[in-house]
């Protein structure tokens, strides 16, 4: 995994050695042109690799489609590109009718809003059958012992490879301290599960390179970034923890609530 980006808002760093994490520079956003050109035609997912990639000569699934010209409405909009975001918008309909999750969420939705709870537990089982973790968001928030962690996470079209089965997923994380005593963070430990159900656990000391101390009523914001070899999957995790304030002090770990790492993202469509 690989940090992004790092901001604290608290007055002390502590220099860890350096571990698997490591810096880089984010990527620039594309420009005004590229978005007229991202609109690209839907197509049926049969064996996911089916509809042409907007920035490349190369096949990609119907899903990943959506994803990149998804993202690139949200970032037109965000620059007051209103008529390029209103076109990506329409082009996006196609496919709710083409993806089966965009298809069942749009369902379920409906399902619900209408009070028609059969229906919306049948969609939400087929939902489940056919990806495991859409129903989880991208976001997460918990407390443990004061100590609140949210996370979001967030698709990266510009550094994953669908062709190769490589897709890179950024999430970024605040820890705030509510309590009224410093704490250190030591260690951490993440649990990533692939769109098959294979989970594999990581062990590291601090993050990003450091063992933050977040005093009272202060927070600790850093990004990395997770690979996965299918479009979506989970993480979940925990932060190992001492307070500061006095000697010998006792461990406890802090909870890092599952969210999920998706293409598609979620339906509210929030970006980090």
């Amino acid at each position: 995994m690989q940090s992004l980006s790092v901001k604290t808002r608290v007055g002390l760093r502590l220099p860890v050695l350096a571990d698997s994490e490591t810096r880089t520079q984010r990527v620039n956003c594309p420009n005004r042109r590229n978005w007229s050109s991202a609109i690209v035609s839907c197509g049926s997912e049969r064996n996911g690799n089916e509809g042409m990639s907007s920035n490349s000569g190369s096949y990609f699934s119907p899903s990943h489609n959506y994803a990149i010209l998804k993202h690139r409405m949200e970032m037109a909009a965000k620059s007051e590109y209103y008529e390029e975001a209103a076109k990506i918008r329409d082009s996006l309909k196609c496919f709710e009718d083409e993806v089966p999750v965009l298809r069942l969420r749009r369902s379920l939705k409906e399902a619900v809003a209408d009070e028609r709870f059969q229906d919306a537990a049948r969609y939400r089982d087929e939902l489940k059958a056919i990806a495991p973790h859409s129903l989880l968001k991208c976001s997460s928030d918990a407390t443990t012992l004061g100590i609140r962690v949210q996370v979001r996470s967030v698709y990266i079209e510009g550094r994953s490879q669908p062709s190769e089965d490589l897709y890179f997923f950024e999430y970024r994380i605040r820890i705030t301290n509510n309590t009224n005593r410093p704490v250190q963070l030591l260690r951490r430990h993440w649990i990533i599960t692939d769109a098959n159900g294979k989970a594999e656990n990581f062990w590291g000391i601090g993050v990003v390179g450091e063992q933050p101390a977040i005093f009272p009523k202060s927070s600790f914001e850093f990004s990395s970034t997770c690979p996965l070899s299918t479009q979506n999957g989970r993480m979940e995790g925990d932060f190992e923890m001492i307070h500061v304030d006095r000697e010998g002090p006792r461990a406890f770990n802090v909870a890092v609530a599952p969210f999920s790492l998706s293409l598609l993202g979620d339906d509210d469509g929030e970006t980090i």
